[in-house]
């Protein structure tokens, strides 16, 4: 307890850091309170463009979420002494990005009411339940694991939890990407390399953020941490462009109009950043984890979401811009997220100038 209250304070700098952070999440609240009195009419969706930016960056999050089991899988599973340091900051990263992503579902309900009813009223036919249920099991487990991770050696019971965490690791991001690839009337949207896509952009994105969240705190993970972070983060961003080259061959070759309907500026705009940031990793420059993370986030939080709405199956065109109430309440999210973020990586900070944790038998 006296580690978390010692997280909350720091330098001058720190300190106004922290108080921006939480003005823009108490600017966030009041935007939030004004949409839940007026409804999302406040925001740009409509009828033909149901989910927005709310979800899209529900989406990037989950997949942010999902990344930590690249450094939990090679830690525990295969004895990687290298990411001794960096196993926790994956699961706190975790943590921080489930939380953002179940703010973005809340406040794409509209009312906080409706939320209960995927509680109360469960339907099991529903993708948006599971994929609920996921989420919060996922963040219970990186809970249990990072507390435990604190405390000490791994135990027994605590070993199992971690078998179960990588699986389940992958299959919340897969479940979220089963949310769109299940849907016939959105041919953006309905293939089979939804799932494989999503998980490849999240191991690329994790990883990156590691790397530029160590950078930020001047967190000593290790040179050697870094450098497979790197690698992994190379690897599973080819993987990720790959297969976005994948779908453009099929939207444009099989001649079908509506397949290549939904490729916009936006659309080719958002391919040429993840081309370019699969350059710079592939190059080893110094900004190649920031360049991933952009893309990625303009990607999957941005552009994915609103391009499988447009045109309508009907041929319909209605744009989709963000008002800055929707922005704003963005903003106030990834605000919260950072400061959980903060706080997290000052604990594990502490932890690590206590001691190092065990390697794994």
């Amino acid at each position: 307890m006296t580690v978390l209250a010692n997280a909350m304070w720091g330098s001058r700098a720190y300190r106004w850091w922290m108080a921006a952070l939480y003005a823009a999440v108490a600017a966030g609240v009041l935007l939030w309170l004004r949409q839940w009195n007026q409804g999302l009419v406040l925001t740009g969706m409509s009828r033909d463009v149901a989910w927005g930016l709310y979800v899209g960056q529900f989406t990037f999050f989950v997949g942010v979420a999902a990344s930590a089991v690249t450094v939990v899988l090679p830690y525990y599973l295969h004895a990687w002494k290298d990411f001794v340091r960096v196993v926790i900051l994956g699961e706190m990263l975790a943590i921080a990005s489930v939380v953002a992503a179940l703010l973005f579902v809340f406040v794409d309900l509209g009312r906080p009411d409706r939320l209960l009813n995927v509680l109360l009223h469960p339907s099991p036919s529903s993708l948006m339940f599971w994929d609920l249920l996921a989420l919060t099991g996922y963040l219970a487990l990186n809970v249990i694991l990072a507390r435990a991770a604190l405390a000490g050696p791994p135990a027994a019971w605590n070993r199992a939890l971690i078998l179960v965490s990588i699986p389940w690791a992958v299959s919340i991001h897969t479940i979220t990407a089963f949310l769109y690839a299940g849907l016939a009337g959105r041919p953006f949207w309905l293939t089979a390399a939804m799932a494989p896509r999503f998980l490849a952009s999240a191991f690329a994105v994790g990883p990156a953020l590691l790397i530029l969240l160590c950078r930020a705190f001047r967190y000593d993970a290790g040179d050697e941490a870094l450098r497979k972070l790197r690698l992994v983060m190379t690897y599973a961003m080819t993987a990720n462009v790959f297969l976005a080259l994948m779908e453009v061959f099929t939207a444009f070759y099989s001649g079908i109009p509506g397949e290549a309907a939904h490729y916009s500026p936006w659309t080719w705009l958002s391919g040429g950043f993840m081309a370019a940031a699969l350059a710079l990793a592939l190059g080893r420059s110094r900004y190649a984890p920031a360049a991933v993370f952009a893309s990625l986030a303009i990607d999957k939080g941005v552009v994915l979401i609103p391009a499988g709405f447009i045109p309508s199956p009907e041929g319909a065109v209605t744009p989709y811009i963000p008002t800055a109430v929707e922005l704003g309440i963005v903003l106030a999210i990834w605000c919260a997220g950072a400061l959980l973020v903060t706080v997290l990586f000052r604990v594990a900070e502490s932890y690590n100038r206590r001691s190092c944790p065990h390697h794994p038998s």
